[in-house]
């Protein structure tokens, strides 16, 4: 593991434990898009393992389905939750303070939480 890769990864697991923080106090939207960002760390440390650096978000969602997803080295769903927790992060930053529910953000964070024990395997 490189020391980006591994920064990343503590980025990552910094973003987790913010977003369990925030759903804890009733802010799901916020929750959700700290989750987002877990995943999107995630993403980033696997690609950087293949030199792969993208300057926008969805470059790094794409990449990840083409280089990682598509290619079984990770199984499917993982990308299905990063595009998914994109989507909710869309919702909680820029829609109304209720679009994004406490069970929303819980199952965002979960999925988070195996994003980070992937990579944490993987990676580590």
């Amino acid at each position: 593991m490189t020391p980006e890769q591994d920064l990343l990864l503590r980025q990552a697991k910094e973003s987790l434990q913010a977003a369990q923080l925030l759903l804890k106090e009733s802010y799901p939207g916020f929750a959700a898009s700290r989750a987002y960002y877990t995943m999107f760390h995630v993403a980033q440390a696997f690609l950087l393992g293949k030199g792969l650096v993208f300057s926008k978000h969805a470059g790094v969602v794409s990449a990840f389905g083409e280089h990682f997803a598509k290619t079984g080295i990770v199984p499917a769903e993982f990308h299905r939750y990063l595009i998914e927790a994109m989507a909710v992060r869309h919702l909680g930053d820029y829609s109304s303070p209720k679009s994004v529910t406490l069970d929303g953000a819980a199952q965002q964070i979960e999925r988070a939480a195996k994003f980070l024990e992937l990579a944490q395997k993987a990676i580590r």
